[in-house]
Formats: C-alpha cells, sequence, structure tokens
C-alpha cells in the first residue's frame, strides 16, 4: 500500500456521520479491532471537541475527522484484517495535528486514562503523544 498524506483527505463531507451516540457506539463496538491508538486519538479529539475552550474552527475540524472515523464506509474499510483502522488513525493523527494547540495535558490523561481501563496498563506505554 502506498503512503498517503491524511492530513490532505477532505474530512468535511462527514461531518454528517458525527454525533455523540454513533462516536460512543463506534468506539465501544470496535475499540479491541481499531486498537488502543486510534481509540486514544479519537478520544483525545473528543475531549478536545467538548472544552468550551476549542475554537469553533478546530471543532470543525475534529468533527471532520470523527465523522470520517464513524463512517461505515472510508477510504479502507474497517472490517479488512490488519490495516482497516489504519486509513482513520492517519486522518485522526492528522487532525490532531491540526488542533495541536487545542489539546490540553488535562485532555491526554483524560484519554489515556479511558485506554487504561479499557486496554490496561502495557497499552498506555505504548502511546505517543
Amino acid at each position: 500500500m502506498s503512503e498517503t498524506d491524511y492530513s490532505k483527505v477532505d474530512t468535511s463531507k462527514y461531518s454528517n456521520e458525527y454525533s455523540d451516540s454513533s462516536f460512543w457506539e463506534k468506539v465501544k463496538k470496535f475499540a479491541s479491532k481499531a486498537g488502543s491508538k486510534v481509540v486514544y486519538y479519537a478520544l483525545v479529539l473528543y475531549y478536545t471537541l467538548q472544552s468550551p475552550d476549542t475554537p469553533t474552527w478546530a471543532k470543525a475540524v475534529i468533527i471532520g475527522a470523527l465523522g470520517y472515523f464513524i463512517a461505515p464506509i472510508d477510504a479502507i474499510p474497517d472490517f479488512t484484517p490488519v490495516v482497516g483502522f489504519a486509513d482513520d488513525l492517519g486522518v485522526l493523527v492528522a487532525a490532531g495535528a491540526t488542533v495541536a494547540k487545542c489539546i490540553t495535558p488535562d485532555i491526554r490523561e483524560e484519554a489515556k486514562m479511558k485506554v487504561e481501563e479499557w486496554f490496561g496498563n502495557s497499552e498506555i506505554e505504548d502511546l505517543e503523544d
């Protein structure tokens, strides 16, 4: 598979896929398949979206990225073994880089705590900020 620059993926068309309930449904249903890293980045964006300090432009970026994550059909279908969530991770990381100034240490810690709760301590050590 060729390397894709996920920062160039137009996620705005996925904004209508996003809702709080669809986000949590996707995370709970696919957490173990997606893996701790995908779930961590999704949670960081989700918690950043919830922050009243996050500006509107950043919320739009986050909603598009989370909508892409939630969408049943994307660049690589999530049911594809091994690589099914690679595109999701790429989009989530690219969105995180775009809104990095809005992501606080408290948000990162909250996401890590949730990942630890779901995956255990050993997975936390592998997460990169």
